[in-house]
C-alpha cells in the first residue's frame, strides 16, 4: 500500500482533474452580492442535473480501496458542514491507483471532476459525519459508473 500526502486545493496542482469554486468567500467579479457561472458542470442533451444528498461518516484511517469514473459526465460535489479530502487520479482506460493523489477540500467549496477522473467517495476531515451534495446527469450512477475494487497491494493511504 502507498502512502499520499493530501495537497492543498490550488489551481495548478488540481486543474489536470477538474476545477473549483469557493461558495462560502466568492471573489472577483460580481452583480452586487451575485458571482455568476463560477465553474460549470457541462451535460449532454437534455439530461437534467441530479443534486444528490451523501451522508459519510469518518472512517479510522483514509485508505482508498475503489475507485469510479464517469465516460460522459463531470461531476460536481460540495461539502456543506465539514472540510473533506477527495482522492483522483487521472482518466485512464484501465486503474491507475499508483498515480492517486488527495486534495483537502473546505467546506463551502463547489468541486467539479472531470470527465474520466478516477474517484470516490471523499472522507470527512474535521468532523464524524459530514454532508456533501453530488451533482450529476439524472441516473448516471446506473448508465455511467465504472467502478474498479483495488487489490490490496493497490490501497492508497492518505495522511493529511
Amino acid at each position: 500500500m502507498q502512502t499520499i500526502k493530501a495537497k492543498k486545493l490550488s489551481e495548478e496542482a488540481f486543474g489536470t482533474f477538474g476545477e473549483y469554486t469557493d461558495f462560502l468567500n466568492p471573489s472577483g467579479f460580481g452583480i452586487g452580492g451575485f458571482f455568476p457561472d463560477r465553474v460549470t458542470l457541462p451535460v449532454s442533451g437534455t439530461m437534467p442535473v441530479g443534486f444528490s444528498p451523501l451522508v459519510i461518516e469518518k472512517p479510522a484511517a483514509f485508505v482508498v480501496k475503489a475507485a469510479e469514473y464517469h465516460n460522459l459526465t463531470r461531476e460536481g460535489l460540495i461539502a456543506l458542514d465539514a472540510d473533506i479530502v477527495i482522492h483522483v487520479a487521472p482518466a485512464s482506460n484501465k486503474p491507475v491507483p499508483e498515480l492517486t493523489e488527495a486534495f483537502l477540500i473546505p467546506r463551502g467549496t463547489f468541486v467539479t471532476l472531470k470527465t474520466g477522473v478516477w474517484h470516490m467517495c471523499p472522507f470527512p476531515v474535521d468532523a464524524q459525519t459530514a454532508h456533501v451534495v453530488i451533482a450529476l446527469p439524472e441516473r448516471t450512477y446506473v448508465n455511467d459508473c465504472v467502478v474498479v475494487e483495488y487489490a490490496e497491494d493497490d490501497f492508497v493511504n492518505i495522511e493529511l
